[in-house]
């Protein structure tokens, strides 16, 4: 089967199969793999340091020619001025910590930093980065002018159609079509109310609305889910959850556990642990914050409240208190390199389009 189209011309790769980029979980071996087995991998690096951007792109780059992208996250950083819910969210956490037997040092509220993406931008630049994937919001317009000038590539993330259309006006040159069923972190950035579209129902919509070459994820986990994204007017999918059992993937061991035993409703959407919607297993730690009933702090000061027990309890390999982000279809994951993961995947869904799908004996 012929897999060249658009997109795959538009970033120079031989297959329209991309790797999402996970925080936290996506090392620069997972990106490697992906992009040497012809697809796409992205690297995530919202928040972090320019200097630690700096090396891990240099990491991907040292194993790797072949093209794969940064991932931003692009949001403007909101004012923090109330250190009383902070505190007060603070004093809960430690409460349930200590209750299960769990020594985490406290966040002072003058410490909390992140990094925008346009402090990150020079160290993108500097490296040549050609294809820029965004999450959370649209780069300013300076910040786009200045990519489209160094030559990048510009990818952004819409959960609705209006966050396609609005992608596709401020310049974007490809699109990642967010459904609901995707673990992590909810790519919204319009006002209103959160959407909450399958990807079913957004990938065609959102094909039929704008002219870029758009990339279907949530739920692609198989060779049929592949497939299916393609006959919606997909030009590429994009997977995350089922490279999470990986050896490249950065997951502790009884997280990988838990995704394998994770079934269809065994995820839910919740704001508790970074302060943006996002899509995970529940444990202890997310039942806790929810059931709170206390304030959360924005992102990314919900975030940073909740990092000092995750590093603790990734050290421990403790999942009742790891972020475990995955989505509705994280149960078929397979413990295989992330390479022979996407090739089994893109084989079963070749198969699939070139002899179209086999209807079930008595449908």
């Amino acid at each position: 089967m012929e897999w060249k189209n658009r997109l795959t011309s538009l970033l120079g790769i031989e297959y329209p199969f991309i790797q999402a980029p996970m925080l936290g979980i996506t090392t620069p071996a997972m990106v490697a793999a992906m992009s040497n087995s012809g697809g796409l991998g992205s690297l995530p690096v919202g928040g972090l340091p320019p200097e630690r951007v700096a090396a891990l792109i240099a990491e991907v780059k040292a194993l790797t020619s072949r093209p794969f992208a940064v991932n931003l996250f692009t949001y403007d950083i909101p004012a923090v001025d109330q250190p009383e819910q902070f505190e007060q969210m603070q004093q809960f956490l430690q409460q349930l910590y200590k209750a299960n037997g769990l020594a985490v040092p406290a966040v002072a509220f003058d410490a909390v930093k992140t990094y925008s993406y346009r402090e990150q931008l020079p160290a993108l630049l500097a490296a040549n980065v050609s294809l820029v994937s965004f999450t959370f919001g649209i780069p300013d317009e300076s910040s786009i002018a200045l990519l489209k000038e160094k030559g990048c590539l510009l990818l952004g993330t819409a959960t609705s159609v209006e966050e396609a259309v609005a992608l596709e006006k401020a310049g974007c040159d490809a699109v990642v079509a967010q459904g609901i069923e995707a673990g992590g972190h909810r790519g919204s950035f319009l006002p209103g109310p959160l959407p909450q579209v399958g990807t079913v129902a957004l990938v065609p919509q959102i094909a039929d609305r704008i002219t870029l070459p758009v990339i279907a994820a949530g739920g692609i986990a198989d060779g049929r889910s592949a497939a299916a994204a393609f006959c919606l007017g997909a030009s590429g999918v994009q997977c995350g959850s089922v490279l999470l059992r990986s050896p490249e993937s950065a997951a502790t061991p009884h997280h990988k556990d838990k995704v394998a035993a994770v079934t269809d409703t065994g995820t839910r959407i919740t704001r508790a642990f970074s302060g943006r919607w996002a899509r995970g297993i529940e444990n202890a730690l997310m039942d806790g914050i929810d059931a709170s009933g206390l304030p959360l702090n924005v992102y990314p000061v919900q975030d940073a409240l909740t990092q000092a027990v995750r590093k603790v309890a990734k050290e421990l390999d403790d999942p009742a208190f790891i972020v475990m982000y995955a989505g509705q279809a994280a149960q078929m994951a397979k413990a295989l390199p992330a390479a022979e993961i996407m090739e089994a995947l893109r084989m079963a869904a070749e198969k699939i389009l070139t002899r179209g799908p086999q209807i079930p004996q008595g449908a």
